[in-house]
């Protein structure tokens, strides 16, 4: 299964060039540069994005710095939506950088949850992981785990690190012997939020796309490349 493992890592490690600006209503002592960032499909937006919310508050005084929310084009970006989802499902057909804008207040009540901190992050991944094995294996082999191993897989997916995580998330996988467990985990919010046809569509769309590319010619993955942000900002990239 040595390809299986090929096509997973690069999906683990596929970037999504991002430029976050702050809403231009937000009141600062000085302007507010954008901040550049590589961010990775399969982690959540409150998960990597502290180095973006240090970069704005630096120019922001304290009393106007209320819960960090982020938005495209209009639309609230749901923190427990998978970065890699939010994008195919928002952005897919826009140019590169992925414009996002990042707001301190009037926070969005009716469209966002509250995420006061990464705990909250956690509970809400090992919840998708437990209904997801519920449906895949009846709940045996998320059971026969112990805490360490919960803690192990979270502690892979929030460090990204990719034999960390899958050290424990193949056992997820060992019963039938199908491929997209994983993106079961990540994808699951969806039908839900978006409703069966357009859920479907994005999500169904990317599980095929790699069947194809994987049985192809020579079963090497055909991922869509991602552009370098080291030449097109090159003081930018942290």
């Amino acid at each position: 299964m040595t390809d299986d493992k090929d096509v997973l890592r690069d999906v683990w490690f596929g970037r999504i060039p991002t430029c976050f600006t702050l809403y231009q209503d937000e009141i600062t002592e000085r302007e507010a540069e954008p901040y550049y960032l590589l961010l990775p499909r399969v982690s959540y937006l409150t998960l990597v994005t502290d180095k973006v919310k240090k970069h704005f508050q630096k120019v922001m005084r304290q009393e106007d710095i209320s819960e960090i929310w982020f938005e495209y084009e209009g639309t609230p970006l749901k923190w427990h939506y998978p970065i890699g989802l939010l994008f195919d499902l928002l952005a897919s057909s826009s140019a590169l950088p992925w414009n996002i804008t990042v707001h301190f207040k009037s926070f969005p009540e009716k469209d966002l949850l509250h995420c006061p901190s990464k705990d909250v992050i956690e509970a809400h991944f090992m919840s998708c992981v437990k209904e997801a094995d519920a449906l895949k294996h009846k709940s045996q082999v998320i059971n026969e785990m112990q805490k360490k191993d919960h803690k192990q897989l979270w502690m892979g997916l929030q460090n990204d690190r990719f034999d960390q995580f899958w050290a424990i998330n193949r056992k997820l996988m060992e019963y039938p012997a199908e491929f997209f467990f994983f993106f079961l985990v990540f994808s699951r919010a969806t039908l839900t939020a978006y409703g069966g046809s357009q859920a479907r569509g994005p999500t169904g769309a990317v599980a095929a796309g790699l069947r194809q590319s994987h049985h192809g010619v020579g079963s090497k993955p055909r991922l869509r490349p991602t552009p370098q942000l080291t030449v097109m900002v090159p003081s930018q990239i942290h």
